[in-house]
């Protein structure tokens, strides 16, 4: 099934997933008829493209796996851009890759756990100035062994750690995300 049709078929939680669901399906039925939009959204060249994120869980669920974002200055989830690759499940695999070093982790459930609208404020990288946009985001739950070796990417992140859930919501300095996101994310993951 295309993104297109999972997201028109999937249940949002609550009110923030079924705006953002709404906002991301919306986008991508114009880049249906439009190519030029459609390389855009799947690349970084618009002022809304696509993410994926990971929530990476122990298979337990007793902890949760957190990487120190030195563009925020806080604990986060991992995940990234598409970077054209349209299977957003491989994207969130990718970047839990590239951010942590795990090499074996693996997706708990083939279905998308939640939807986000993100606002990226702009800033610097690697000596180029980002504009502001929007990640239009979906989230994966994914289970990696806690015992697995773990590394930090230094240019993204200055640490990895497993935490409990309650200790990952107090060491996150964005509140938004703690309120809106990684809550629902904590309390979406015990369900499951």
């Amino acid at each position: 099934m295309d993104l297109l049709s999972e997201l028109k078929a999937y249940v949002p939680y609550n009110q923030q997933e079924q705006q953002d669901r709404a906002l991301l399906v919306a986008w991508l039925q114009a880049a249906q008829n439009d190519d030029a939009l459609a390389a855009r959204l799947w690349g970084r060249g618009n002022p809304a493209h696509l993410t994926a994120s990971a929530w990476v869980v122990s298979p337990d669920r007793s902890v949760v796996l957190m990487a120190y974002h030195n563009l925020y200055d806080s604990w986060a989830w991992l995940g990234g851009h598409a970077d054209g690759q349209r299977d957003l499940r491989a994207v969130a695999l990718r970047e839990v890759r590239e951010e942590s070093g795990l090499a074996q982790a693996r997706l708990a459930s083939p279905d998308i756990l939640s939807v986000e609208v993100l606002t990226v404020d702009g800033h610097e990288k690697r000596g180029a100035y980002v504009s502001s946009h929007l990640h239009l985001n979906v989230t994966f739950l994914v289970e990696a062994d806690p015992v697995e070796p773990l590394r930090a990417k230094p240019d993204e992140n200055r640490a990895v750690a497993w935490m409990a859930p309650e200790e990952a919501l107090a060491r996150s300095t964005e509140p938004w995300f703690v309120e809106r996101i990684y809550s629902k994310l904590v309390a979406k993951a015990r369900a499951l």
